[in-house]
């Protein structure tokens, strides 16, 4: 063996169980190496390119919420494997990897909080768990936090991120769909605002049921939504898609979402948004940004167009 081999300094390599911190990230999109405080600072969205990074929910909650107001009500109810369903695996040693990783029961996440001052539910689907399947407990508890939300009389903010219903289910998860949206109307009788932010991604039978059927519908920039993935409909119809089809940019464009806000921009555009809804003191327009005043105006113009009428529309 020469001496400078046997001199040379050998870089040290990390080991699994090893406690020495991860402190950059490589973005995805762009691929530059980001110092993960810088990350953190700018909520997950790379300083670079803006590309936006997938949130667990307890992390959606942090970035959303005002500090210390989330209260938990999720977390009571758990999976069961009523079918007995194996595939290259039984469905709970999939579960279990799942809780394992995430340390929820499921795939949601629902609360009471406070979004700069203004009290709502709101009920966060997390993709680590799962992909963000929706199952018999993300229908259970996105049921209860829409009656509790109508109960109590507060506005219901969901944050979805799923690929769509739980095949280890199969017809008991496409049964939440009727069963969410049943539970919605009743946020709909009671004069309340349902908001639906939509993130990276959102398919299947998410989307075709509670996610987009709310008030006013807030995607993240880039985010995948749509019912069947691109390259299956792409194989089906035999013809080539547009540029950027079934992104968040696309469908506002197509009129399926109502706005497309950057993640640091998000609580300020809620709150304006809830504060117009619920009719509560929120941004004056000459302090919001153009989408902010745009709302407020179109708000005003409606309600002035009712007092002339007379009534109700």
């Amino acid at each position: 063996m020469a001496l400078d081999k046997f001199f040379r300094r050998r870089r040290a390599q990390p080991t699994e169980g090893s406690d020495i911190p991860d402190l950059w990230s490589k973005c995805p999109a762009c691929k530059e190496n980001i110092y993960n405080k810088d990350l953190e600072a700018e909520l997950y969205v790379c300083p670079k390119c803006a590309f936006h990074h997938r949130l667990s929910a307890r992390r959606r909650v942090e970035v959303l919420l005002d500090q210390g107001t989330f209260m938990q009500q999720s977390g009571h109810v758990r999976p069961v494997d009523v079918l007995n369903f194996v595939d290259t695996e039984t469905y709970p040693a999939r579960l279990l990897r799942a809780q394992r990783k995430t340390g929820q029961p499921d795939a949601i996440l629902t609360g009471t909080g406070e979004l700069l001052g203004l009290k709502l539910t709101v009920a966060v689907m997390d993709f680590e768990f799962s992909g963000g399947s929706m199952g018999s407990v993300v229908g259970e508890e996105i049921s209860r936090a829409a009656e509790g939300a109508a109960q109590a009389g507060l506005p219901l903010l969901l944050v979805a991120a799923s690929g769509g219903a739980r095949m280890q289910e199969s017809a008991l998860s496409l049964m939440q769909m009727a069963k969410t949206t049943v539970a919605l109307e009743r946020l709909s009788k009671a004069g309340l605002p349902y908001i639906s932010l939509l993130t990276d991604p959102t398919t299947g039978g998410v989307t075709a049921s509670f996610a987009t059927i709310a008030d006013v519908i807030v995607a993240e920039p880039g985010a995948l939504i749509g019912f069947a993935g691109p390259r299956v409909i792409q194989q089906t119809i035999r013809q080539s898609l547009p540029e950027g089809f079934q992104r968040s940019e696309f469908l506002l464009e197509h009129g399926m979402v109502d706005l497309v806000t950057d993640r640091r921009e998000q609580r300020a555009v809620l709150h304006s948004v809830l504060s117009i809804l619920t009719r509560q003191p929120g941004a004056k327009p000459e302090q919001a940004d153009p989408v902010q005043a745009d709302l407020v105006q179109a708000d005003t113009s409606h309600a002035s167009e009712l007092q002339a009428s007379g009534g109700e529309q």
